[in-house]
């Protein structure tokens, strides 16, 4: 039961920029980019991608067979957005998602480990 619940936190942390696929309004509340800009397409872009994490995550939360490889695809999305977050300068307007990827990081290793330790 832990680790659907661990599975449901990270798809919750996920839902936010993934809602944008269907609401576009909210890239422009959410990082000020206006429509109609290239970046506004590639952030519009992004929200699909951000879907993928959601949709994998639930589908690990009922299918241990899924977990690896749910585990891997978060674990790459979470972990290079603090990377290039901090590399980039540590912008203060992009903290709050940081510091919620950072949040999830304890979630996203104990998964890791049920995940991996099941596998062989």
């Amino acid at each position: 039961m832990i680790i659907k619940i661990c599975w449901a936190l990270l798809s919750l942390l996920h839902v936010m920029p993934a809602l944008a696929l269907f609401r576009p309004a909210l890239l422009e509340k959410m990082y000020g980019v206006r429509p109609g800009s290239e970046l506004f397409t590639l952030l519009h872009h992004r929200a699909a991608l951000f879907l993928v994490i959601v949709v994998i995550s639930v589908w690990a939360m009922f299918r241990p067979e899924v977990r690896a490889l749910a585990t891997v695809a978060v674990g790459i999305s979470m972990i290079s957005f603090i990377l290039v977050w901090w590399l980039s300068g540590a912008s203060p307007a992009l903290r709050t998602i940081a510091v919620a990827d950072m949040i999830g990081l304890p979630i996203l290793l104990f998964v890791a480990w049920q995940a991996f330790r099941t596998i062989g």
